[in-house]
């Protein structure tokens, strides 16, 4: 995979940004000089978000492996990937651990190009506002694609300098969990003052590394910082806000709303692969990712699921087939992808408040999850222990983020996978290394494998 790390890097930053933002690249710039001006470097960091948003990553692959892990999404096709995935069953050979990994360390590799060249350019047209963002910009994707390694696959070799040849980058070991994290945060402070303060909701800012940051404090048991950093962004009214009704953030075509902190664009050009895989054939799609019956009946719960029954559909007679729409736009694939909502952001503080003691009343952990429920249009929970809120947080995780890369990873990251979806080893928390990296590097091989694969 290395090996063509430094042939696929430069195909993309160099090739893939009209497909981000529409803009007019330069096609051709010789492998050496990839990155020499103003305009160079933009192409660079177009490119990179695309490399983020691609079917493999953000687009189809990774989101999937999350949720066809959780236990609520159905496969109704014939390929075998996806169908060990819900039976948790994956092997090493699994095309969608394959694909996703090698995806994210391409992201990885963009960034690091963009990290090692930008400052080197003397471009008078880049001034050095916009040098520190495409900087900071590169430095959020990389956190964010080692924070999405670290919770699929466990510690990982940290690469962060370019890949300009095919010995570039060997014989590095694998790094400790807690040091794979340790670097997504000095990515993160070396974001954070680059960015700018503005709102945007489809690139990197400084309210999205707070955002990135509330996360991982949370992974990292770190409650005080995850509040505080959730609270950044919730604080922030003007900006963001848990909109009205809950479809209101995905239907009728809406984009970037006060829901988003970060969520990734795709053109006919660029497509988000989801919806081929969640609607009906009548829609365009094929129907092979299905939500299962018992979420089904959570979902239309007015009780449960309130106004999040909008998350599903259901064919005309005599199907009467179930289907997921968040993905469900004309042209087919023009969806956002969600990455961070700010529905995760109360979850996180509510949580972080929990596990500080501040459990009920005015700003506390209760009040949080309140907040999305009642937005979701359901009843406010009275549950009034640490261990109520614990379990009303999992149970609402379910039903507010059913198609989205979130349930997986925080049964696992609670340790309570394994007891919800009846899971025969712990093992299987994370993702196996791809076969065909133990094949060619040692430092994946043996015994540096992940455990029971």
């Amino acid at each position: 995979m290395k090996k063509l790390i430094y042939i696929l890097t430069l195909s993309v930053l160099i090739t893939s940004c009209k497909k981000f933002l529409d803009v007019q690249p330069e096609l051709q710039v010789d492998q050496s000089e990839a990155i020499i001006n103003s305009g160079t470097a933009a192409t660079a960091v177009n490119g990179l978000y695309n490399t983020l948003a691609t079917t493999n990553y953000y687009g189809s692959n990774f989101p999937a492996l999350a949720y066809l892990s959780a236990g609520d999404i159905q496969w109704t096709g014939s390929q075998s990937d996806p169908s060990e995935i819900t039976k948790h069953l994956t092997s090493a050979t699994n095309g969608y651990v394959q694909s996703a990994w090698t995806a994210i360390y391409k992201t990885v590799s963009s960034a690091n190009y963009i990290i090692a060249k930008v400052p080197a350019v003397t471009d008078p047209l880049l001034t050095t506002a916009t040098r520190n963002q495409y900087l900071g910009e590169a430095y959020f994707i990389r956190a964010l694609a080692y924070f999405d390694l670290a919770r699929g696959w466990g510690g990982v070799q940290l690469i962060l300098n370019p890949t300009n040849t095919s010995t570039d980058n060997t014989g590095i070991p694998r790094s400790s969990l807690a040091d794979t994290y340790a670097q997504v945060l000095k990515d993160l402070n070396a974001a954070e003052p680059l960015l700018p303060t503005t709102v945007n909701r489809n690139r990197a800012t400084q309210r999205t590394v707070w955002a990135l940051k509330a996360r991982l404090y949370l992974y990292t048991k770190q409650w005080s910082l995850a509040e505080e950093y959730a609270s950044r962004v919730i604080n922030d009214t003007q900006n963001y806000t848990l909109v009205t009704p809950y479809s209101a953030f995905f239907a009728n075509n809406a984009t970037s709303t006060n829901e988003s902190v970060f969520e990734l664009a795709y053109t006919t050009s660029n497509t988000n692969g989801h919806s081929n895989w969640w609607l009906p054939p009548a829609l365009g799609g094929r129907r092979e990712w299905t939500p299962s019956d018992a979420l089904v009946a959570l979902l239309n719960n007015p009780a449960v699921g309130g106004g999040r029954s909008a998350l599903i559909a259901q064919t005309a007679p005599p199907g009467n087939l179930w289907y997921g729409k968040l993905y469900y736009r004309t042209p087919l694939g023009t969806d956002p992808a969600y990455v961070i909502r700010i529905a995760e952001l109360y979850f996180i503080r509510s949580e972080a408040r929990a596990q500080q003691g501040n459990l009920t009343g005015a700003n506390s952990a209760l009040s949080d999850l309140n907040a999305v429920r009642s937005r979701a249009g359901i009843t406010a929970s009275t549950a009034s222990t640490l261990n109520d809120i614990l379990l009303a947080l999992e149970k609402e995780r379910e039903v507010e983020f059913p198609f989205e890369a979130d349930r997986w990873f925080n049964l696992v990251r609670t340790d309570r996978a394994q007891t919800v979806l009846s899971l025969p080893d712990k093992h299987l928390y994370l993702f196996p290394i791809p076969y065909n990296e133990t094949l060619v590097d040692p430092q994946l091989a043996g015994a540096n494998r992940n455990p029971g694969y």
